[in-house]
């Protein structure tokens, strides 16, 4: 129904700029609303960025604001994440997700980590210092 593939990921010197994407390869053309979600070793995944089903609304966690940018392209079934200024604790694999229930950034966020419907394996990103 939704299969979601990451891509992306890689190591990059501290203040370099990577892009993240997450395609949704299953049969269904609506995965609702996305966001992504990273988790450093020894540390719960924690919530980086939603975007609402149609792209027009964004949530961002602080330490990532003025850095980072969520995107989607449904017509493509895509969602992005742009990364700027990368520092060493941004460190972390991410993962992005999907929930049919969710439409809205509010919705996805409600749903929270443990009940996402739909996860990516994962990609990893190193920031060196």
């Amino acid at each position: 129904q939704v299969q979601l593939v990451e891509s992306g990921g890689g190591l990059v010197q501290a203040g370099g700029s990577l892009r993240l994407s997450c395609a949704n390869s299953g049969r269904t053309s609506s995965t609702g609303a996305m966001g992504w979600f990273r988790q450093a070793p020894g540390k719960e995944r924690d919530f980086v960025a939603a975007i609402n089903w149609i792209g027009s609304i964004t949530a961002y966690t602080d330490s990532v604001k003025g850095r980072f940018t969520i995107s989607r392209d449904n017509a493509k079934k895509t969602v992005y994440l742009q990364m700027n200024n990368l520092k060493p604790e941004d460190t972390a694999v991410y993962y992005c997700a999907a929930d049919l229930r969710a439409f809205t950034t509010a919705q996805f966020m409600d749903i929270g980590t443990t009940g996402l419907s739909y996860w990516g394996q994962g990609t990893q990103v190193t920031v060196s210092s």
